[in-house]
């Protein structure tokens, strides 16, 4: 559209807890194995947070680190979105309490929650802002500590989420840079298949709730995996399209870390060479709202992604929601 700004990413960072669980230590805790979480997920260990840690500490981190990457001063931050399924508190925003400890004094805050997807989401938003020109810098973040709504008696779910947090800086970037496409979706019918059901005014909590353990995450494992596969297949082919892009112009691929197999899946559909798939869910599992995040920071570290690249970011999540980004890399500003 004429008069809007192309957005990309001036920085990335990431944070993840000292902490190491592997699948042994997994093993003293809940009626599994090494073997069966390996063949069924590739996950081989995960970070878990300190117990004085809670989610706006992981998120300070990985921001601070973002900035730090991207060359920008606490204080020239508009806005700070925070994605998570595990916020501090219901009130206030986590954002608000990570920009007041970041130093961000004059940005505006908010969460947003759409699990796994929460990265995307945030930053499509963050990307409108930028182009219409409202704003210039917005850091988003995706931060969880999993390990404290996860029911440790359950080995479906405990086995599979991690914690840590992932950032990025959005800003404007030369024309015909940045992001090139979005796609965002939702299907509410599929909500159940994953959820946290206690809590929130629909099942407050009471001593039969906090007796069934309906607080902690509860999955259909199959209907989620079955919906996973076709969503990462569909919005990674969308963003392609909308881009204007075939498969073979992609350089890298950022897919959500939640299971090996879901990835393979979105690797053959693409016919992209495994070697330009960022993969780091068998060491730290699924970070859900970190997810994202941490693998495109680690990526970029590494120096995998670099100015003039095409890569897509593509991620699904609770909700049932799904996002994917097409982005030609920006060179820095």
């Amino acid at each position: 559209m004429a008069g809007l700004r192309d957005v990309g990413f001036w920085g990335t960072g990431s944070y993840l807890p000292e902490k190491i669980m592997t699948n042994k230590d997994m093993e003293s805790l809940v009626a599994t194995s090494d073997e069966w979480i390996r063949t069924r997920t590739g996950i081989r260990e995960r970070r878990i947070a300190a117990p004085e840690q809670a989610t706006s500490d992981l998120a300070v981190e990985a921001g601070r680190r973002a900035l730090e990457n991207a060359g920008v001063a606490p204080e020239e931050i508009d806005m700070v979105i925070v994605g998570s399924c595990a916020f501090d508190m219901f009130l206030p925003a986590t954002a608000c309490l990570v920009a007041d400890r970041l130093g961000a004094r004059r940005a505006a805050a908010f969460d947003l929650e759409t699990a796994c997807t929460s990265f995307i989401y945030g930053a499509a938003i963050a990307s409108q802002f930028i182009a219409t020109g409202m704003y210039e810098k917005v850091l988003v973040i995706g931060a969880e500590v999993m390990s404290r709504i996860l029911d440790f008696t359950d080995r479906n779910t405990c086995v599979l989420f991690g914690d840590g947090a992932g950032a990025a800086v959005l800003g404007p970037v030369p024309a015909g840079q940045g992001i090139r496409s979005i796609h965002l979706g939702a299907d509410g019918s599929g909500g159940k298949a994953l959820s946290i059901p206690a809590g929130g005014t629909r099942m407050p909590v009471s001593e039969q709730t906090l007796k069934d353990r309906s607080h902690y995450v509860k999955m259909n494992g199959k209907e989620v995996y079955k919906f996973a596969v076709k969503a990462m297949d569909d919005a990674s082919t969308i963003a392609l399209e909308k881009a204007g892009w075939q498969p073979e112009d992609l350089d890298f691929l950022v897919p959500h870390q939640a299971n090996q197999r879901i990835i393979d899946s979105a690797v053959k559909k693409l016919g992209i060479d495994p070697s330009r798939v960022e993969v780091n869910v068998d060491r730290y599992g699924n970070m859900s709202a970190a997810s994202l995040p941490v693998a495109l920071d680690e990526a970029v570290r590494a120096g995998k992604i670099n100015a003039g690249d095409r890569i897509i970011l593509v991620g699904f999540g609770a909700g049932l929601t799904w996002g994917s980004m097409a982005i030609q890399w920006a060179q820095r500003p």
